[in-house]
C-alpha cells in the first residue's frame, strides 16, 4: 500500500481548500497516511482525517509521548538523540516519515524551514512532493533536483540560510547528484581550490558554440552550487541571494557577473577567431 507523508507548518491552524482537496483524494484512493503530532498543520490534518473517520493513519512522534492523536490511531515513536526538545529532536520523526513514505504533501506558511526540509528529504530520496503555499495559494510539485534548485533560487536569503543551518550534512545536496546528471568531474588542485576538468569545460563550451546562453548559465549555476555558493559570493563580492537568482535556470546575469563567477570557479573564457572547419570558441 502506498503511503503519503502529510506535514506542514505549525502556524497553519486551518487547512486551505487545496489541502483539503488533496487529503480527500488520499482518502478516496485508500492510501496510508503518515502524519506528525505537532500543533498547527499536523493537528489540522488529523482533525480532517478524524472527521472523515479515516483509519489508515499512523501518527509519528519523537520520543515517548505524542502531543496530538485526534483519531486515536496507531502511533510510531521515533527515537531522538538527546533529551533537549529542540528542532533536531522533533525532526527525527520527519526523517523517518520521509524515508518510509512514497509521496509527500506539505502545507507551508511561507516561512517555516522545517516544512521545506521535508520536501528536500523526499526529493533526495527520488520521491514526489507537493508543496501548498498558504499565503499565495500556490502549489509547487517537486520530482527532481532541478525542481529543488529552481525553488531554492527564488527563496528569500533568510530562508535558505535557515535551511542550511538546520539540515544535516547528509540531507543537503552534495556534489554527486549534479556530477552524475551533468557528466561532470571535479578535482582539487594543490592549493585546495576546486577546478573543473575537461569534460565539464567541453559541456560549457558546447553551450557557447550552440549560442544557448540559458544552458550556459544553468551549467555555471550548478557548478557554483557544487563548489559552494557562499564561497563564490565571497570570492566575487556579490550577494549570495543575487547569485542564486542570477544563476538559476531562468536567470539572466550581466556579463560582468559571468566573468566574476567563472574567475571564482577557476575558469577562463578565451576568445578565438572562427576557422573554416570550426566555429567553436574556447573555454578552459
Amino acid at each position: 500500500m502506498n503511503t503519503v507523508f502529510i506535514g506542514g507548518s505549525r502556524r497553519v491552524s486551518r487547512l486551505p481548500a487545496a489541502a483539503r482537496d488533496r487529503v480527500n483524494n488520499v482518502i478516496e484512493k485508500g492510501l496510508a497516511v503518515s502524519v506528525g503530532d505537532a500543533n498547527g498543520a499536523d493537528k489540522a490534518v488529523q482533525e480532517h482525517l478524524a472527521g472523515a473517520r479515516y483509519d489508515r493513519v499512523t501518527v509519528y512522534c519523537s520520543g515517548d509521548s505524542c502531543r496530538n492523536n485526534v483519531g486515536r490511531w496507531k502511533t510510531r515513536h521515533v527515537k531522538a538523540k538527546g533529551r533537549k526538545k529542540d528542532f533536531q529532536f522533533y525532526a527525527a520523526k520527519d526523517r523517518e516519515m520521509a524515508e518510509t513514505a512514497e509521496f509527500g504533501l506539505m502545507i507551508w506558511d511561507g516561512k517555516s524551514p522545517g516544512t521545506i526540509l521535508n520536501v528536500l528529504r523526499l526529493v533526495r530520496a527520488s520521491k514526489k512532493a507537493v508543496l501548498i503555499s498558504v499565503p499565495d495559494q500556490q502549489e509547487v510539485t517537486f520530482r527532481t533536483r532541478d525542481d529543488w534548485d529552481k525553488f531554492l533560487s527564488a527563496c528569500d536569503e533568510r530562508l535558505w540560510r535557515s535551511l542550511e543551518k538546520r539540515a544535516l550534512s547528509s540531507e543537503w545536496f552534495d556534489a554527486t547528484p549534479a556530477q552524475a546528471s551533468l557528466g561532470l568531474s571535479l578535482q582539487v588542485d594543490s592549493t585546495g581550490k576546486s577546478t573543473v576538468e575537461t569534460d565539464l569545460a567541453r559541456g560549457m563550451e558546447n553551450a557557447l558554440a550552440a549560442g544557448d546562453p540559458k544552458e550556459f548559465v544553468d551549467y555555471l549555476g550548478r557548478i557554483a552550487r557544487e563548489q559552494g555558493m557562499s564561497q563564490v559570493a565571497k570570492d566575487t563580492g556579490l550577494a549570495r541571494e543575487a547569485l542564486y537568482r542570477a544563476l538559476s535556470a531562468d536567470g539572466n546575469p550581466a556579463f560582468g557577473t559571468v566573468l566574476k563567477v567563472t574567475g571564482a570557479l577557476g575558469l577562463e573564457l578565451l576568445v578565438a577567431k572562427k576557422s573554416a572547419t570550426s566555429d567553436r570558441g574556447e573555454l578552459t
